[in-house]
């Protein structure tokens, strides 16, 4: 069995800005470990997790409209 993770305090946690998105996109995804899921949770801010995710949903929705102006154009 794998050992568990202790938490950290929220505003000690020092999780890097890639190491963010890479956890955020791999959960759009839905593809994660459940071992890399504890780390992340352990290691990352919840604060950059929610504004990366905001960003990526933004991201994501502007592709999308994107997409559908450039197939009803065609």
């Amino acid at each position: 069995m794998s050992e568990r993770v202790e938490p950290t305090p929220v505003m000690a946690r020092k999780g890097s800005f890639p190491g963010t998105v890479k956890a955020v996109l791999w959960s759009f995804v839905g593809l994660r470990k459940g071992s890399d899921f504890e780390q992340d949770s352990a290691r990352l801010n919840p604060v950059h997790v929610i504004l990366v995710g905001f960003g990526a949903v933004f991201v994501f929705v502007v592709a999308l409209i994107a997409l559908v102006n450039w197939v009803v154009a065609a």
